[in-house]
């Protein structure tokens, strides 16, 4: 979908995204604002620091408080304001977290997608469906890079949260030609992500506040990094299309075939940021993540033609250049503040 048809196709388009102001959600429903699209979003938390609050999203939206794992919610939004497109991108996002509380994390990601997909069988409004799985439903493998024909093997909480998740999604097009499209990206950045956790914002916090960041493996892990705008880009163009076969019911990996090691990339971030002189502390404490992982992404290229816009060197910095404006525009709040120490 080209040209002035693809330009129009939001404008007044019913569109559901769970986990609205979470990281990708926030960029997610600005840009179908911005189509003027018209978005029920579906909120858990109140996070007052996260883009949809800071940007003004949220004024531009219909918010609906509740929880994945409440089926009858869903059912209710779906009918009431006659959905045509769901993006489905609430979950516990959280590797370390899963590993605390396995049970909250399959209720989130597991049940809440069930919730989801019966909610769209029932309800005939709906015409599209994107679903976010993650690279971390292949699990692990000798055989990189992971292409969607792979298995889907994972083998700790998050990782199999993603992996059920992913094989249900299958299992409700296979039996019903539910209109359903999985994704599976790589590590997903940008600004506006708040998990401190993570690698990414992680560092850029520790050279705007001068601090060695600090890694939780031994640096040697490899990842492939995909920038949050081209995610967006690649989520709508896959809800555009997903009336055509090749694209209805299939899984789609995103992301830039370009794998880095953490240690590679902390360097990277702080060197862009000027900040060359501090060196990380590598901790070697790392459990149950997957030590290789990225993605072919030849499916989406050579069906829809669709390929990242941005490298990795350009990302990080509008990336960087987020987190800085953020922090001194925050840099009073002392939540913020006594965070600052607690980054990886």
């Amino acid at each position: 979908m080209i040209g002035e048809k693809r330009e129009k196709f939001w404008e007044d388009r019913r569109v559901f995204v769970t986990g609205a102001n979470g990281f990708l959600g926030s960029w997610l429903t600005e840009k179908l604002v911005e189509k003027k699209a018209k978005v029920v979003a579906l909120i858990r938390d109140q996070l007052p620091y996260s883009k949809f609050n800071t940007s003004g999203i949220v004024s531009k939206v219909t918010v609906v408080n509740g929880r994945l794992e409440d089926y009858e919610l869903i059912e209710r939004v779906l009918n009431e304001y006659e959905i045509d497109t769901c993006f489905h991108l609430g979950a516990q996002t959280l590797v370390e977290t899963a590993v605390r509380a396995p049970l909250s994390t399959f209720e989130s990601n597991i049940k809440g997608t069930w919730n989801i997909l019966e909610a769209v069988r029932k309800i005939d409004t709906v015409k599209r469906l994107v679903l976010a799985s993650s690279d971390k439903a292949y699990g692990s493998s000798n055989k990189l890079p992971y292409s969607e024909d792979d298995c889907l093997r994972g083998l700790h909480p998050y990782d199999v949260s993603k992996t059920c998740a992913d094989l249900i999604a299958q299992a409700y097009y296979n039996t019903y030609g539910l209109p359903v499209v999985i994704t599976r990206c790589g590590n997903i950045y940008g600004g506006g992500d708040l998990n401190f956790s993570r690698i990414i914002p992680g560092t850029i916090k520790s050279a705007v506040f001068d601090e060695a960041p600090v890694l939780r493996s031994d640096g040697t892990y490899l990842r492939d990094y995909i920038y949050v705008k081209d995610v967006v880009d690649a989520y709508m163009t896959l809800a555009e299309n997903i009336e055509w076969k090749k694209v209805k019911g299939q899984a789609f990996n995103i992301g830039t075939e370009t794998p880095i090691s953490v240690l590679e990339l902390v360097n990277k971030i702080l060197t862009l940021c000027g900040k060359k002189y501090l060196k990380p502390v590598i901790k070697n404490e790392a459990v149950h993540e997957i030590k290789r992982q990225y993605l072919s992404c030849e499916k989406i290229r050579n069906i829809l033609g669709w390929k990242y816009k941005y490298d990795l060197d350009k990302g990080l910095r509008e990336t960087i250049k987020w987190y800085y404006d953020f922090f001194n525009r925050f840099q009073s709040n002392s939540i913020l503040y006594h965070e600052k120490r607690s980054i990886q």
